[in-house]
This record gives structure tokens, sequence and C-alpha cells, in this order.
């Protein structure tokens, strides 16, 4: 079994105006494509709403609100993306409207969703994927804004406050899961961390202790290293976000992870740079600053980086966590870093 994992995914805005006048299958280059393409699975967190319904979520501190047109959705389906998680921070930039909207287009287009839904249950509920008789759940949650959180009756997003501790409902959803792989799949953390923290690395390992094969997180628009079965941060994949002169969010990952049984077993990841709109892989300088990037950020957690045909591996997969680094901390501030880039 082979994973394709693809952080935040964000098809509004610019992206919405681009799609415009171009087609869907414009905005990622064939060999990106072509690359997960590879893999049996591909998921990715969807960082916006898929609708032309809704009006802006009434919160005046809010700075940005994501929503795509429906034909969006076409280029999840040129992509080949299995299932998108919508527990993040733009699931709801729409209403609830927008969010019904959303889910409506990705069940029309035969792609699964986790992480939000039109009731506390379904926000909850895994989604289980099958390929050649091996059987895949994948669980959703965010740690903000709890404004979006589902009530009983009450549309929203999977919310756990992971900050004071992971919940109850989150490790009885992942012991409840009869399936071969288990994937746990946060929006976690603040924006702009060169790495993971503490209260980010404290979920995780309860996440790996109640049975989730692997992990694998986004939200801080930039890649995190890799630990024991722990992917902390799958950075950006196609925005038209502002770059940070220093993490520099418009270079990223793209990760294939290889399963033999229930255990991951090799990654591979193919350095990209994001172009305003359009994604494509990293060459020349931009592809070294990925790989230099991307080896310290896992020697920080005990990994050892190779590279291989134009690709960073990580194989055997780290079965113990390294030292790290200390975090952030729980009450790190949470900063935005993704107004309009400059055409």
């Amino acid at each position: 079994m082979r994973i394709a994992l693809a952080g935040d995914t964000m098809l509004g805005r610019g992206v919405a105006d681009r799609l415009a006048t171009a087609p869907p299958t414009s905005l990622f280059a064939d060999e990106v494509v072509a690359a997960g393409r590879e893999a049996d699975l591909f998921l990715l967190n969807l960082e916006c709403a898929v609708s032309d319904r809704g009006e802006p979520w009434p919160d005046p501190a809010k700075p940005f609100f994501f929503r795509a047109p429906p034909v969006a959705v076409e280029a999840l389906r040129h992509l080949g993306v299995d299932c998108v998680t919508l527990a993040n921070n733009h699931a709801l930039d729409y209403g609830v409207e927008a969010l019904a909207d959303t889910v409506r287009h990705l069940s029309a287009a035969g792609i699964a969703w986790v992480g939000a839904g039109d009731d506390l249950a379904r926000a909850r509920a895994p989604a289980v994927l099958e390929r050649a008789g091996v059987r895949v759940g994948v669980v959703g949650v965010t740690d903000h804004p709890s404004d979006y959180a589902a009530g009983p009756g009450r549309p929203g997003v999977a919310y756990a406050d992971l900050a004071n501790g992971v919940p109850d409902w989150l490790p009885e959803t992942i012991e409840g899961l009869d399936t071969d792989i288990t994937l746990v799949f946060p929006h976690w953390g603040p924006n702009m961390t060169a790495g993971p923290v503490d209260h980010v690395r404290s979920a995780a390992r309860a996440f790996l202790e109640t049975g989730a094969t692997l992990v694998a997180g986004h939200s801080a628009h930039v890649f995190h290293g890799v630990g024991d079965r722990v992917l902390y941060d799958l950075g950006d994949f196609l925005d038209d976000y502002a770059v940070h002169p220093r993490l520099r969010n418009d270079l990223g990952l793209l990760f294939l992870v290889t399963f033999e049984g229930p255990r991951p077993t090799r990654l591979e990841a193919l350095p990209l740079a994001l172009d305003y709109c359009h994604t494509r892989l990293a060459t020349g300088a931009r592809y070294a600053w990925v790989a230099t990037r991307f080896r310290e950020a896992c020697a920080a957690l005990g990994s050892e980086v190779t590279e291989s045909a134009g690709r960073l591996v990580i194989s055997p997969f780290p079965t113990a966590p390294g030292p790290g680094r200390p975090g952030a901390g729980p009450r790190a501030r949470r900063r935005r870093w993704v107004g309009r880039r400059g055409r």
C-alpha cells in the first residue's frame, strides 16, 4: 500500500480567479500529478469551502476567507485525490450553506471527506477507504477555531482543544476503527513555526499510543520533520499566499508513504515549488533549499534523510522518537502569513 499525502490546498481567492479563465487541470504541473498517481490513495487538507453560496463568517477579527468555485473539485479529481479533511479553520469561512455545498460537490466527484459535517457525530466520523483488500481508516480533527466546532444538531468541524490535552472522543474513534492502517490527519498548532510545538508533540504521542498507524499533520504552512511515524506538518500544496522570507512557504513537499502490512516502511518526499496559484516540482536552488531544510528538520527528530532520483527518502521508517528540540509551547502565538502574494 502506498499513500500520497499533501498539506494545505487552498483553491479560493487568487486560485478561484485563475479558475475563471484557466482549466482546473492547469493548477498542478503534469509531473506533480504523475507523482501523486503513483500512490494507491491520495489524501490532502482542503483549506477552503467549495461553493458559490454563503456569506463570510461573522467574525470581525478574522482576516481571510477562502471559497473556491464548484469547478475547483475537478482539480482534485485530476490529481486523483481520494479523501480530504475539512477539519480546519477555513471550512466554514462562508457559513453552513457553503459547508453543505462543499460536502455535496465532493460526494458528486467521488471524493471522501472527514472532519466536518451537519452535526457533531458526522463531523467526528472517520472515513474508511479500501484498495486491493487493504482497509485504511482516516480521522480528521482541528485544534482551531473553536467557533467552527460542530455540536449536537449544529454543523461544523471536528474540534479538539489539543493545547489542553486529547479529549476522550479521539482515542475512542481511533481504537474503534477495524482497519489495517489508521491515519490521523490533524490540523494543529500555530502558523509559521519551524518545528512542532509542545502540544502537537504530546498529541502525536497520544494518537500513536491509542492505535494510529501514522499521523500526518498540517497548519503551519511550512513542512516540518518526520519522527516516529509522525509527519508533523505537510506544509502547503497550492495557494496564492504571501511568502515568508525565512521559512519559505513557497517551497514544499509531496509525501509518498509505503506500508508493508500495517506499518510504514519508507517515505519519499518530492520537493515542490509553489508559484502563484500553480505547483510544480522544485529544481536547482529551490530543490537544494528544500533538501537541506528537510534533512535538518528530520535530524532534529532522529530521522535520517537520503536522496534518490530527485526524491528525499527516509527508509527504514523511524521507530522511536528522537530527542528533538523543545517547541514554542502550547501558548505560542498564532500568526497568519497568508496575505495575497504579489503577481
